[in-house]
């Protein structure tokens, strides 16, 4: 199986890329875990995103606050799916950061969750992933429908 890459801006954003990792976990999905800054270490971070196909990455998962340019300069020098993740970093609670990974050029797309939405990152990582691999597919069938069951456990018992 491929692996996803999960790379941080800065050590701040571990307490939001453990969700991912988490959730990577819990299907099996091997990963690396990474700090590039898009700012500070450029040439590091193009680097991994070059090199990430021949390493055997399937996708990326960029995190970064504040300016975010993070997952905009990788997908700049991969041909992988990158999936952003805003950071809430800063006075404006993260709108910037949404903002800097949403609003990428034409031709350079990039995937982007919610505000500290690791744990979607890490399963729209794994659909990646299960379009190639039936077991892993099967295994978030199942995750869909133990979510729906609990939704409608919780419907029944509140009218009961």
């Amino acid at each position: 199986m491929k692996k996803v890459g999960i790379v941080m801006g800065s050590d701040s954003d571990m307490p939001v890329a453990e969700k991912a990792i988490e959730r990577l976990e819990k299907y099996g999905i091997p990963y690396e875990v990474h700090i590039y800054s898009a700012h500070r270490t450029p040439e590091a971070a193009k680097d991994f995103a070059e090199n990430a196909e021949k390493n055997g990455f399937a996708c990326i998962i960029a995190l970064a606050g504040k300016a975010a340019h993070l997952a905009g300069s990788l997908a700049a020098n991969t041909m992988l799916p990158v999936i952003g993740v805003p950071v809430k970093a800063s006075v404006l609670d993260g709108m910037d950061a949404l903002l800097s990974t949403v609003q990428m050029p034409s031709g350079i797309p990039v995937a982007t969750v919610a505000i500290d939405g690791s744990a979607n990152a890490a399963i729209l990582a794994a659909q990646i992933i299960a379009t190639n691999d039936e077991e892993l597919s099967e295994k978030l069938k199942a995750e869909r429908r133990e979510a729906a069951e609990a939704v409608l456990a919780k419907d029944k018992k509140l009218n009961s």
